[in-house]
């Protein structure tokens, strides 16, 4: 049988929390082959971003090109682009290979606070990136700004929702974790709503949760899964890696992406 395919384009996270490390990882560990783009460098750790060292528009194509005419991924997640030109490149690339089960995490905030996206590159991602994805998973603080609402219920996300899929084609997954207080999540598909229920963890440890879920939903439409499913599956999982308690780093750390390992190379030294 042979093994489904997912790829990641975004920026690379030197701590290994977030970004492209920690796409890697959970496309690993929700079983499909794991491929990276990488958009840009960033030295970073669980206290905040430090500096950003962009791809250039040429090499970031060739990269897709590469990974496109060779190993065809089933799935593809794009996290953070920092800038218009990158944006259009990703979109005309995967306009060109026919690229399916597209979800776009539009990054514009790291849980540390520091901004990750400037505003013209949001513009150019609503324009250009959402008309051709399948999801986007925003949180709400992201969602306000695709949306041009302010959310503060059930109601508003909804609205929301309804709003940024209206108006650029994807099927969009409304996180609620940042201020509704109860982590339930909204998918918008189709002209319906299906909220997802979350149980709130107490774990201050929530650096590339962002990430995770669309790594996660994206190896899970790459193996056929149903959006709803894909949605469904990949709260499980990254409730569980969170349920963990990992704490590592001086500020908001990572999640244990690797909970369930269970294997001969994954055994703890006596």
């Amino acid at each position: 049988m042979k093994m489904k395919t997912a790829l990641t384009i975004a920026g690379s996270d030197c701590s290994g929390g977030a970004g492209i490390q920690a796409d890697i990882k959970t496309m690993t560990m929700n079983g499909v082959y794991a491929m990276s783009v990488i958009t840009a460098l960033t030295a970073q750790n669980t206290t905040g971003v430090r500096a950003i060292q962009e791809s250039t528009p040429e090499f970031l194509k060739q990269q897709i090109d590469a990974v496109f005419e060779d190993i065809f991924p089933d799935s593809v997640k794009i996290g953070m682009v920092s800038s218009s030109e990158l944006v259009c490149v990703i979109a005309d690339r995967l306009k060109y290979h026919k690229a399916k089960n597209i979800v776009v995490d539009p990054v514009m905030v790291a849980t540390s606070g520091s901004s990750l996206m400037k505003t013209e590159a949001v513009k150019t991602l609503m324009d250009v990136l959402l008309p051709i994805a399948t999801l986007v998973t925003p949180n709400i603080p992201e969602a306000e700004v695709l949306s041009g609402l302010s959310i503060e219920n059930k109601e508003d996300m909804q609205k929301a929702a309804k709003a940024i899929g209206d108006a650029h084609g994807p099927s969009v997954l409304l996180k609620g974790g940042h201020n509704i207080n109860d982590a339930n999540d909204l998918l918008y598909v189709n002209g319906e709503y299906y909220w997802f229920e979350g149980k709130r963890i107490n774990n201050p440890n929530t650096h590339g949760t962002g990430c995770t879920l669309s790594s996660a939903i994206a190896s899970n439409l790459a193996k056929g899964l149903t959006l709803a499913e894909s949605v469904q599956m990949a709260k499980e999982y990254i409730s569980e890696a969170l349920s963990v308690m990992l704490d590592l780093g001086k500020g908001s750390g990572p999640m244990q992406h690797n909970f369930n390992l269970q294997g001969e190379y994954a055994k703890e030294a006596e």
